[in-house]
């Protein structure tokens, strides 16, 4: 899929996210870059600040070591316009690893991610089991 639909109209806010978060619970990091991302991203997070696709593919590379079977819950997506926000968690058993309280926020614009901010923080499993 690319950042237009079949009559040229970009994707909205909505189906961008949809595809993404698909293609993270998938593990297909490639594709979601290729049809979800503009080449020129910013990022921000507690990393820092950093922009385009290598960025998006370090930042998760991050998230990996922390949670290498990508085990997530999507708890909730608000969108308004060209904003939207990720509410989400993870958990992995082999690293004894629990993201509680992950909080994403995407600008979508022409069918593409432009910008996200990161936001997650980690504990063991035996803090936050649910």
């Amino acid at each position: 899929m690319n950042a237009d639909d079949k009559h040229g109209t970009p994707r909205g806010i909505r189906e961008v996210l949809d595809a993404h978060l698909k293609c993270r619970q998938a593990g297909d990091l490639d594709g979601d870059i290729r049809d979800n991302y503009h080449p020129d991203v910013a990022l921000l997070s507690a990393e820092g600040v950093h922009h385009g696709t290598e960025a998006v593919r370090a930042l998760a590379g991050v998230l990996r070591r922390y949670l290498p079977d990508g085990d997530y819950r999507y708890r909730q997506v608000l969108t308004r316009g060209e904003v939207a926000m990720l509410i989400w968690s993870g958990r992995c058993a082999d690293t004894d690893t629990k993201v509680h309280d992950g909080v994403d926020s995407y600008v979508v614009h022409d069918g593409r991610i432009v910008a996200q901010t990161i936001h997650y923080a980690t504990a063991p499993l035996s803090e936050h089991p649910a």
